[in-house]
């Protein structure tokens, strides 16, 4: 299997945005989950419709059932469970739980694709699921508080749902799903997640402080991230993308910081530390011949 280097390009910008996600999840606090997900959604799926009709591809949206619930379960699954876990759990903790996702890319790609694994990117995986252990028998720099360990769970949830969903994107089945269908899925998954917050969540609104923080998300992670991240995972190398992902906890956790959504205790230091060092012992390894 030869990876394309514009593909794997395009997968490492995604990368980029997403390490503004938590940031910008919190500061749209407290805005319910599921009304969060679908506001975004709707979002970064109207702007993607708009470019997908302006190259007069919408018969891209044509797709077999089995290519949209992959496409919107993974999309409003993974998002749910994330913002879920970022209101119930103290942030930098959950979000370095929910990048267990990258060391599962690394893994999952080889049974699922057919992608050599190795003892180097073993290692690697090793040593970022020894930061994951690190902050649960730590509990964190914000302790146990009523919600934590359920936001903990969901975090782990969301990590392995978005794993499977981008190592399935690159399978024989659904790599010929072209690009363009992401603004359905990311509609449809508008659509189902605000039906979820009517049914399930009490009722609210954003207030003029959150708006913008839904918009960004709209437009960059919640929205041409899935698209640069689908064309990467199909025609990149996923377990270089899911090892250069590392990286992007790293920088998401510096910004909570920054804006005061957490702190650097010494757990997480440490975690981050072999998160990220077993992210660079994997991307490292020998390309296959």
């Amino acid at each position: 299997m030869t990876a394309s280097l514009g593909p794997t390009l395009a997968g490492c910008a995604a990368l980029l945005l997403w390490a503004f996600l938590a940031l910008l999840a919190r500061l749209a606090q407290p805005v319910p989950p599921l009304l969060l997900t679908g506001l975004a959604f709707a979002v970064g799926g109207t702007l993607g419709l708009l470019v997908v009709a302006a190259r007069g591809r919408l018969g891209a949206l044509r797709q077999p059932p089995l290519v949209w619930l992959h496409g919107v379960g993974g999309l409003a699954g993974y998002h749910a469970l994330y913002f879920a876990a970022l209101a119930l759990a103290p942030p930098v903790e959950a979000n370095l739980l929910n990048y267990t996702w990258p060391l599962l890319i690394v893994l999952l790609a080889a049974p699922l694709r057919g992608l050599r694994l190795g003892p180097r990117r073993l290692a690697g995986v090793g040593l970022g699921a020894l930061g994951a252990v690190l902050l649960l028998a730590g509990g964190g720099t914000g302790g146990f508080g009523a919600g934590a360990p359920a936001g903990y769970a969901l975090a782990l949830a969301a990590g392995l749902t978005w794993a499977l969903y981008s190592v399935l994107s690159g399978t024989p089945r659904l790599a010929r799903t072209p690009t363009e269908a992401v603004a359905g899925f990311c509609l449809a998954a508008a659509a189902v997640t605000l039906a979820g917050h009517l049914a399930f969540e009490p009722p609210g609104w954003p207030g003029p402080a959150q708006w913008p923080a839904i918009l960004l998300l709209g437009i960059g992670p919640v929205g041409a991230a899935f698209f640069l991240w689908d064309l990467g995972m199909k025609r990149g190398d996923p377990r270089l993308l899911g090892t250069l992902a590392y990286a992007t906890p790293v920088g998401s956790t510096l910004l909570l910081v920054a804006f005061g959504e957490g702190r650097l205790g010494g757990s997480v230091l440490a975690a981050a530390a072999l998160v990220v060092g077993g992210g660079v012992l994997a991307a490292t390894a020998r390309p296959d011949p």
